[in-house]
């Protein structure tokens, strides 16, 4: 089938029901009545899956949750195959050279949050199930599209699906990188609390728990300004300022995905280093030591560890605010398949241990891993090499992709190896030849499994 020749025609429909996805700010909000993640993320719902309805397809909203679309080809009466999108978006933070609402077309890339996390896959995913449906009608089973509103946030859209409808047998996400993630390391998110001294007045940073913090800001006594400016001299990250009778000190970093936090500069372990050094604050002191500047292994809180299949634990010290003189942090933990939950949190009890911090939440899941000889993968990798004509294996990820807790489910695509999109970051965006190329990749995919 000529799917690639459908779809550049088809092109111009996508990149405008992209702009009219981008334009919602789908992140997290007050749930309200049959929109229990806020109204922008009803409303990316609600446009979608009007789109799909008017493509012919068989759509139905789930109280708010998520939502499907049915292709069910004549006398077909199962469905064998699922894609899962999200249209939820992480905060847009700081740093935007374009809008990061609107959608912004310059040197042959679409720019705006959730280009390719995960607004552009859900755009791919509706048209290659259209390119499929028009093409060849003549599948021998059917493939539904679920489209959810809660990924960036705990999935619980898909625990709510799963208590009304079932999944289909196989389930891939576009919702990572290519060719195949069939292993994925279990996660954890961790909240730490700590008493700080009138020395530091706050210490705030970050907007999820799952990105690498661009930036930080403390607040700390005025006797601090002179020996904190001169230290800051030279170092571009810090800088110090004198606010309202009191010494202000911002660490500029570099946002990342916390699953590969290497990539960004932790503005949070960053500020804490530095205040470290020149204020004897216990927590502060405590935590440059616990979640080391410059290093994502959880060394220090006696956590690090790593085999062949699945790779290195991470650990991100990514959110932080005072309340009264108490200081709230939120840790990102990513661990390998030689890793358990229970192995990690006593490890981070006996680090804490004496420090004075306490470890107030630990919720987490197992890392996920899906047979790579099965149907489902081999019929992925052979879609994947008819149309980019590389030969692709399936790879680990540091977690958190959205068939986590679907067993069997993988991710593919839509990230290469070697391009930064910025998912998380500012001026996040898609190639919009690779934006064409998904689509093309998934409508063979579709027939590869269901025809």
């Amino acid at each position: 089938m000529n799917y690639s020749k459908f779809v550049k025609e088809k092109a111009p429909e996508m990149i405008k029901l992209l702009g009219h996805l981008i334009a919602y700010k789908s992140v997290m909000d007050t749930p309200q009545i049959g929109m229990p993640f806020g109204k922008e993320a009803a409303a990316a719902l609600d446009a979608v899956l009007s789109a799909a309805k008017k493509l012919g397809f068989d759509t139905r909203n789930i109280d708010g949750y998520c939502g499907v679309a049915d292709y069910l080809p004549e006398g077909c009466s199962d469905i064998k195959l699922g894609i899962l999108c999200h249209l939820d978006v992480v905060p847009a933070g700081e740093g935007w050279t374009v809008p990061p609402y609107f959608l912004t077309e310059k040197d042959n890339k679409l720019y705006g949050r959730g280009a390719t996390d995960d607004k552009g896959p859900a755009v791919s995913a509706l048209y290659a199930l259209y390119a499929v449906k028009t093409l060849c009608p003549s599948l021998k089973h059917g493939v539904r599209l679920i489209f959810g509103t809660n990924e960036e946030n705990g999935s619980a859209d898909i625990a709510h699906y799963l208590t009304k409808e079932k999944m289909p047998p196989m389930v891939f996400t576009p919702d990572a990188e290519y060719p195949v993630i069939n292993c994925e390391k279990g996660m954890i998110r961790l909240s730490l609390e700590g008493k700080l001294s009138d020395k530091v007045k706050s210490i705030s940073g970050g907007d999820v728990i799952n990105a690498v913090p661009a930036r930080a800001r403390a607040i700390v006594g005025a006797e601090y300004l002179d020996v904190l400016t001169k230290a800051a001299a030279g170092i571009y990250e810090v800088s110090v300022s004198c606010e309202d009778g009191m010494t202000a000190v911002e660490f500029n970093g570099k946002a990342a995905h916390a699953s590969i936090p290497d990539g960004g500069i932790n503005a949070i372990t960053g500020l804490i280093d530095f205040l470290a050094r020149y204020i004897k604050d216990d927590t502060v002191c405590a935590l440059s030591r616990l979640f080391k500047f410059g290093h994502n292994d959880g060394s220090g809180v006696g956590i690090k560890m790593c085999d062949d299949q699945s790779g290195a634990l991470t650990a991100v010290l990514s959110l932080a605010h005072t309340e009264g003189e108490k200081l709230v942090c939120g840790v990102d933990i990513r661990f390998p398949l030689c890793g358990s939950l229970d192995m990690i949190h006593k490890g981070i009890e006996g680090a804490l241990s004496g420090t004075g911090i306490t470890l107030c939440e630990f919720n987490g899941t197992k890392p996920h891993y899906t047979d790579p000889s099965g149907e489902l993968v081999s019929a992925l990798l052979k879609a994947y090499k008819d149309v980019t004509g590389e030969v692709g294996e399936c790879i680990a990820i540091g977690g958190g992709t959205y068939v986590h807790e679907i067993g069997g489910g993988v991710a593919f695509g839509v990230e290469h190896d070697g391009t930064d999109y910025h998912i998380h970051g500012a001026d996040e965006f898609v190639p919009i030849d690779e934006f064409i190329q998904n689509t093309v990749i998934f409508a063979k995919a579709i027939e590869e499994i269901c025809g």
